[in-house]
C-alpha cells in the first residue's frame, strides 16, 4: 500500500519569540514493512540552523534554529510511504520465561532491549498495573497470546474520549478513570507490560482512516496515532526483531505493525522520546497551537 501524510503544524505565539531551539519526530522511518519513498519538511520563518539525524533509537529527527523574533512558528511535513502487510509469526515461549530472560546474570550478555524494561516517566512501573494485567498473564500462558489479550481487555475495559486527557496526564490516572486517548492507552499498556518485568516500546505514528459513506475524505481531518510493541526475544532473528505491535485504541495487532495500513514513525521508550514537535524559547509568554493531518492512499 501506498501512503501519504501531511502534517501541518502552526503555533502563534504572544508576545513574539525571540529565538528558539526545536527538535522534531515527523519523518517515518524505514522498518521491515515500510519504506519511505519521499519526504519534505518545511519551516516558517527559515531556520538561521537545520540538519537532520537519527537520535538514540535509530528515528530520524530533525534540528533548527531561530534566532529571529516572531510571531508564528509553522511546520509542515509531507511524507509517501509504501507499507505492507503484518508477518505472519507464531511466538509461544511463556511469558514468566521472557521475564526470566530479562534478569542480570553476572558474566552472562545482556539483551540491548532490556532498556525498555525499566520503568520511565509516561509508563512508570506500579503494582496497579500488574494487578490490571494479571488476569490476562496465567501460570505457562505465551507472551504473544497473553500480550494479546491485555491489549483487548483495555479496548473493552476504556473508553475513548477525545480532549478527556492531554500529554502531561499519568498513565495511572487514565488507568483510574477507564478513559483517555490513544496516548493513554499505549501508555497503560507499556506500564502493565513493564510492571510484570517484560519489555515493551511506545509507537508513534498514523493511521489511515476511512471517511463515513458517501462523504468526501477532509483534508486536515485525521491525526496522530500511538500504539505499543512488546518483545518476545525467540523472534529477535526475525525481520521485526520479535516486536509485536499492539493498538489497544483499535483492537488490532501484528508483527511489525497492526497492519498495512498503519504508518510509524518513531518509537521509544514513551511519548516524550518521540513527541512530534518540542522546543526551549526566549518569549512568547502564550501561545495557540493548531495540528491538522491528512492521511490518504495514493493510486
Amino acid at each position: 500500500m501506498h501512503l501519504s501524510v501531511a502534517h501541518d503544524t502552526v503555533y502563534d505565539y504572544r508576545p513574539a519569540v525571540e529565538t528558539a531551539q526545536h527538535t522534531a519526530h515527523l519523518q517515518p522511518r524505514d522498518t521491515a514493512l515500510q519504506r519511505v519513498l519521499a519526504f519534505d519538511l518545511q519551516v516558517s520563518p527559515t531556520p538561521d540552523s537545520l540538519r537532520h539525524g537519527q537520535d538514540a533509537f535509530g528515528n530520524p529527527q530533525a534540528w533548527w534554529t531561530l534566532a529571529q523574533a516572531h510571531t508564528q512558528l509553522r511546520v509542515v511535513a509531507r511524507s509517501t510511504v509504501q507499507t505492507a502487510p503484518p508477518l505472519e509469526l507464531q511466538g509461544t515461549q511463556p511469558w514468566e520465561a521472557v521475564r526470566e530472560h530479562f534478569r542480570y546474570r553476572s558474566g552472562q550478555p545482556g539483551d540491548a532491549q532490556t532498556c525498555f524494561v525499566f520503568g520511565s516517566h509516561h509508563a512508570p512501573l506500579n503494582e496497579a498495573f500488574a494487578a490490571y494485567a494479571r488476569s490476562c498473564f496465567g501460570p505457562g500462558r505465551a507472551l504473544q497470546e497473553a500480550a494479546t489479550a491485555l491489549m483487548r481487555q483495555i479496548h473493552s475495559d476504556f473508553t475513548y474520549a477525545s480532549q478527556s486527557t492531554d500529554v502531561h496526564t499519568p498513565a495511572l490516572h487514565a488507568l483510574q478513570a477507564r478513559r483517555g486517548v490513544c496516548q493513554d492507552f499505549a501508555h497503560i499498556l507499556i506500564a502493565c507490560l513493564r510492571s510484570l518485568g517484560l519489555a515493551a516500546r511506545y509507537v508513534s505514528g498514523y493511521l489511515l482512516t476511512q471517511p463515513p459513506e458517501g462523504k468526501a475524505r477532509l483534508v486536515g481531518a485525521d491525526a496522530s496515532h500511538a500504539w505499543a510493541s512488546v518483545y518476545l526475544p525467540e523472534l529477535a532473528d526475525s525481520p521485526c526483531g520479535g516486536w509485536l505491535d499492539l493498538d489497544p485504541t483499535n483492537d488490532r495487532c501484528g508483527f511489525g505493525a497492526p497492519g498495512e495500513d498503519y504508518v510509524v514513525v518513531a518509537w521509544g521508550r514513551d511519548f516524550a522520546d518521540v513527541s512530534p514537535l518540542r522546543g526551549v524559547l526566549q518569549g512568547g509568554q502564550s501561545h495557540t497551537l493548531k495540528v491538522g493531518v491528512s492521511v490518504e492512499p495514493v493510486a
